[in-house]
Formats: C-alpha cells, sequence, structure tokens
C-alpha cells in the first residue's frame, strides 16, 4: 500500500515592507516554526499607505490605521492568513471577521532619544532641530523642552537615523523597541523617562491578526500569545478607543503588569497641543481592560482645566 503523505499546512504572514517590520516577522515565523515544524511558512510583503507616501504628515493620510489597512484587507481577501502588526499602529475599532489571535513578544515601551553628538534631551543646546512625526512626542517635547524646535521626520528607521546621522536634524526621538529588535542599540543616546514620554498604546508589542474564522490559525497563535502583553495592551488600547481611537489628540498610555495589579500610565493633549494632563493609577488586574475605557473618559472631562503648555 502506497503512504500519501498529508499536505504541509501553509501559512502566508503578511508585513510591511520594512527591515524592522520584516525582522518581527521573522521572530514570529520563527516562534511559529519552533511550535509546529510541519508549517510552511511564508512571508508575503503587503504595500501600505504610510509605506508609500513617506512625506504627508500621518494625521493627514489617515493617522493610526495607514499601516494597517491594507494587511487587513489582504486578510479578509484571504492573500494572506496572518498580519504582523506593531500593536500601536493597529486601529481600535475591530473589524468584522478579524480578530487578534496574539499579542506577542513585546520589547522595551519607552521611548528613546537619538542625538548626532551624543547630548542628552537635558544636554541639547536651544533651537536645537529634534525631529518627530507623532504629536504624543511633540506635546511631551513642548512640555519639558519648549526652546527646542520639532522637526517632523517620517520615512523607516534607518531613513530617520540616517538624518540625524547626515545633520537634518539634530536628534530625533523614536521608539526603543524597532532599534533593540534590529540590534541598533548604539545608536541610543538615552532611554526617555515613562513618567515624561508615556509610550503609545501598544508601544513595543506585536499584534498578530487573522481571520475569526480560521480556527487552525487561531490555535496556533493562541500559543504564543503574552498573557502579559495581551493584558497590558488591551488596557492601553482600552484607554485609547474611549477617546475616539484614530483622534488627533496626543494620547499616551502605558501598563505594567505585576501580579494582580496592573499600574497604567497616560497623558492627554488637546488637539491643539496646548494643554496636557498626565495621570498614574493602579488597577485590579481583573478589571483593568474596562476601567481604562472609564478613566479616558474622566482625563478628558479634566483636560479644559490643565495648566497651559509652554510655548
Amino acid at each position: 500500500m502506497t503512504i500519501v503523505p498529508s499536505p504541509q499546512l501553509q501559512v502566508r504572514l503578511g508585513t510591511r515592507g520594512s527591515a524592522l517590520a520584516r525582522e518581527q516577522t521573522r521572530r514570529v515565523m520563527a516562534a511559529l516554526a519552533a511550535l509546529r515544524p510541519d508549517l510552511e511558512l511564508i512571508e508575503t510583503i503587503v504595500s501600505t499607505a504610510g509605506d508609500r507616501d513617506k512625506r504627508t504628515p500621518l494625521t493627514v493620510i489617515g493617522g493610526q490605521g495607514v499601516f494597517a489597512r491594507q494587511l487587513q484587507t489582504a486578510l479578509l481577501a484571504g492573500t494572506i492568513d496572518v498580519a504582523v502588526h506593531s500593536a500601536k499602529d493597529l486601529p481600535t475599532e475591530p473589524v468584522p471577521g478579524l480578530v487578534i489571535g496574539a499579542f506577542f513578544s513585546r520589547e522595551d515601551a519607552r521611548d528613546v532619544l537619538v542625538s548626532r553628538d551624543g547630548r542628552s534631551l537635558a544636554d541639547l543646546p536651544p533651537g536645537a532641530r529634534v525631529g518627530t512625526s507623532s504629536r504624543r512626542r511633540l506635546v511631551a517635547l513642548r512640555r519639558l523642552r519648549p526652546d527646542l524646535e520639532a522637526v517632523d521626520l517620517r520615512g523607516n528607521l534607518d531613513t530617520r537615523l540616517r538624518k540625524v546621522r547626515e545633520g537634518e536634524v539634530d536628534a530625533a526621538i523614536l521608539a526603543a523597541a524597532g532599534l533593540l529588535r534590529m540590534g541598533w542599540q548604539e545608536h541610543i543616546t538615552e532611554f526617555l523617562s515613562l513618567d515624561d514620554f508615556v509610550p503609545a498604546p501598544g508601544q513595543g508589542a506585536l499584534a498578530i491578526e487573522c481571520r475569526a474564522d480560521d480556527p487552525a490559525v487561531n490555535e496556533m497563535l493562541a500559543a504564543l500569545n503574552d498573557p502579559a502583553a495581551a493584558l497590558a495592551a488591551r488596557t492601553e488600547r482600552s484607554f485609547l478607543r474611549a477617546l475616539g481611537g484614530g483622534c488627533r489628540s496626543p494620547i499616551g498610555a502605558h501598563a505594567t503588569v505585576s501580579g494582580d495589579t496592573v499600574t497604567l500610565r497616560v497623558m492627554l493633549g488637546d488637539e491643539a497641543m496646548t494643554r496636557v494632563r498626565l495621570a498614574t493609577w493602579t488597577l485590579p488586574a481583573a478589571e483593568a481592560e474596562t476601567r481604562a475605557g472609564a478613566l479616558a473618559v474622566e482625563v478628558q472631562r479634566s483636560l479644559a482645566g490643565a495648566d497651559p503648555l509652554p510655548v
């Protein structure tokens, strides 16, 4: 009797084409391969609006969803089976037919300063040009160093590092996670305080999305899920969702899970970036995601009474 081997299960992983996005996807592929050596894993590059247009400010071309929509469309169309997102780029409103199968491997969530001459944020001279495309980072910078000049800085991670190196800007504020995942930690001048630069919701975490009606993939991804990373990311995303998801207000939220409690740091600025409110709470882990949404409304109501930022 001839034995016919069972077909190898093929999983197509969708990713943006940047070096960082592909490195993140390779990490997910390695974890899946270790879990299921029988898988045939295929990397599929999907071009996104945010990658094609590197000049227009993100708030103009679509805000939070500019790096995720095409990946989600490819999932729904069946051209990929899994989409690997930086969790901070994934909109909070669910897409019918899609689910987050896992939050995977959270890296250091802090922002960092990369400066051309090795100076810290406190030591940069007045008028120094600091690059960032994030309204959240702009508000934090204005609050701490209103004497610095903020410059819009777009492009992939390697492009932004090059712009610092070549003197287009004197420094840039970036996410630690990307530099650490790429092995480029030597470029980091300073890790910025979580209290001063509250990270973007989901920063440092990877969100792996798949179709809700694909039980085989859902089961595999469940084995990759990091419960602490998932609770932290879902708590942060609950805070963001209550404020309107992809709104233009500068928003930071960072949750730290410790046993049965979650410490949630948040930052909310107004759309004009003239006022900011910061707060920190300790919440029961079982209630953190639900309570984060209610706390967002509380912070939003108190924003009008916050002291104006320096000009």
